[in-house]
C-alpha cells in the first residue's frame, strides 16, 4: 500500500516509517524540511519518499496531502480541530482507505473512572487536550454518518532516546535526574502518588502498525497507546535512584509550598497538568481487537532515556 505519514520524522514516525517499509509499503514521510530521524541507523530510510509540507503555512496543505492518493494516511501532527476537519475533507474522493489520527491521553483530563476506557466520554483541561478530544468526536461522526475510515490513536507521555522526558516532578527540567545521581534530596508534590504514564515510541509505533494490519477492527475505535501500567511520582523516583545506585532520599511538600520551593511558574504549571490528568490508560481493546502487546514498561522506557541523556552529556555520571 502506498501510506503518507505527516509528521514522519519526529517522536513516533522514527519508529513507525522504519517499520512500514519493511512490511513492504510503499512510504511518503512529511515534514517541514528535510530532517533526519530519531533512528538514522535503519537502512529502511534509504527506501523513503520525502516530501517538505508546512502545516502551519500552506493554506494548501491538505489538498496537497490528497493529490499524494494514498491509501492510507497517518497523522501525527493535527492539533487543530480546524486542520482535521480541513484534511478529512480533502481526502474525500481519494484512494484513501484508512486515516490514523494521532491523539492523546491528554484528550481525558481528569477521569471519572480508573483504568480509562479509551472510548468513554473526556472532560479535557486545556486548548490541546480540547482539541485532540474535539478531532476524536468530528471523526467518529464522520465514520457513523459518512463511512470516513478512521481510527483513533491515543499515546501516554511518548519517551525514549534521543529527546526529553516528563520527569519525577512532572515536567522536563533535567535537573532532577542530576540531583538524583548526585544522590541529593527531592521533594515531591503533595503525596508523591499522582501518576505518569511513559511509552516507549516504539510502542505507539507497533499500535499504529497493528491498527493498519487489523482495519476492519480498528475502524471507528479509539485505543490508547501505553504500558500495561502507570507509575506514581514516588515510585519513579525512587526507581532513578536505583538506577543511579543511590539511596532514595525523597520529600514532600503540600503543592503551595511545593510550587514557592520550586520556584518557576513554567514548570509548576507543566506539573500541574500532568498530575491533574493523574490515571491509568485501559489497553483492553487494544490486545482484543489488534493484538497489542507493548514491549516497554515505563521502568524500561525511562532508563533507556535516562542513559540517553548520560551519552549526551546531559546528566553527569561517571560510571
Amino acid at each position: 500500500m502506498k501510506i503518507i505519514v505527516l509528521g514522519g520524522y519526529g517522536h513516533i514516525g522514527s519508529y513507525l516509517v522504519p517499520k512500514l517499509v519493511k512490511l513492504g509499503h510503499e512510504v511518503i514521510a512529511v515534514s517541514r524540511g528535510n530532517h533526519d530521524p530519531y533512528t538514522k541507523k535503519d537502512s529502511a530510510w534509504k527506501q523513503v519518499e520525502h516530501l517538505s509540507l508546512d502545516r502551519a503555512k500552506d493554506s494548501a496543505f491538505a489538498q496537497k496531502v490528497a493529490d499524494v492518493n494514498a491509501d492510507v494516511v497517518i497523522d501525527l501532527i493535527s492539533f487543530k480541530i480546524e486542520d482535521t476537519k480541513k484534511i478529512v475533507a480533502a481526502l474525500k474522493g481519494t484512494n484513501l482507505t484508512h486515516y490514523l489520527f494521532c491523539s492523546s491521553v491528554w484528550a481525558h483530563g481528569r477521569a471519572e473512572k480508573l483504568p480509562a476506557d479509551p472510548n468513554c466520554i473526556k472532560h479535557p483541561l486545556d486548548d490541546y487536550g480540547k482539541n485532540k478530544y474535539a478531532g476524536e468526536m468530528f471523526l467518529k461522526d464522520e465514520y457513523r454518518k459518512n463511512g470516513f475510515p478512521a481510527t483513533i490513536i491515543m499515546p501516554g507521555q511518548i519517551s525514549g532516546p534521543g529527546w526529553t522526558i516528563i520527569n519525577p516532578l512532572g515536567n522536563t527540567n533535567t535537573e532532577v535526574f542530576q540531583k538524583i545521581a548526585n544522590g541529593e534530596k527531592i521533594y515531591l508534590p503533595n503525596f508523591g502518588m499522582e501518576t505518569l504514564h511513559h511509552v516507549h515510541a516504539d510502542d505507539v509505533a507497533q499500535m499504529f502498525v497493528k491498527a493498519i494490519q487489523h482495519r476492519n477492527q480498528a475502524l471507528g475505535e479509539s485505543f490508547h497507546a501505553v504500558s500495561d501500567t502507570s507509575w506514581t511520582l514516588y515510585g519513579y523516583a525512587t526507581a532513578m535512584y536505583k538506577f543511579f545506585n543511590k539511596t532514595p532520599d525523597i520529600g514532600f511538600l503540600p503543592w503551595k509550598e511545593w510550587s514557592e520551593y520550586i520556584g518557576n511558574d513554567a514548570e509548576v504549571e507543566h506539573t500541574y497538568y500532568h498530575i491533574a490528568r493523574s490515571g491509568q490508560y485501559s489497553i483492553e481493546n487494544a490486545k482484543r481487537l489488534l493484538g497489542y502487546s507493548p514491549n516497554h514498561t515505563p521502568l524500561d522506557t525511562v532508563e533507556e532515556a535516562v542513559q540517553s541523556y548520560i551519552d549526551r552529556g546531559i546528566i553527569d555520571y561517571p560510571e
